[in-house]
């Protein structure tokens, strides 16, 4: 999550929303990625996405089976449709997204019986670390820091 972490710190640097984002395959990361919208003017340039793609791109393939995501924020509904469309066997998030949260807080994509693959979720890791990113961006967003 460490490392999930430094990526949140990239996109804070870029005046982005500070959520970050790697894969992590037989023990290395393969993916990493930071929320880039604001800079690549792109609605789906979400952490999620970017490490994701990074961690096909390596592993030559569109299934990442043995693969864990770790993510400071819990995964958005588009973020948890790749998740489960890529085969990812586990998700490890840090703090719950109370306005688009997917992984538990609105609903569970993740674990959605109905669909073909169903991800492991552990959440809460680092949570405090994670949710202060957030709010201390907000803040300082909105002049209040």
């Amino acid at each position: 999550m460490y490392e999930a972490i430094a990526e949140a710190r990239k996109a804070e640097a870029l005046n982005e929303v500070p959520i970050g984002a790697v894969v992590v395959w037989e023990d290395q990361i393969i993916g990493r990625g930071h929320n880039l919208r604001e800079t690549s003017l792109d609605p789906l340039a979400h952490a999620e996405l970017i490490a994701i793609k990074q961690a096909s791109d390596y592993l030559q393939a569109w299934r990442l089976l043995d693969c864990r995501l770790y993510v400071t924020l819990e995964p958005c509904p588009m973020c948890a449709g790749a998740i489960v469309q890529s085969r990812i066997q586990q998700v490890i998030y840090g703090t719950t997204d109370p306005k688009a949260g997917c992984a538990g807080t609105l609903m569970n994509l993740l674990q959605e019986e109905r669909f073909n693959h169903r991800v492991d979720v552990v959440s809460g890791v680092l949570q405090e670390d994670c949710g202060m990113l957030l709010t201390q961006f907000f803040r300082k967003l909105r002049g209040k820091a």
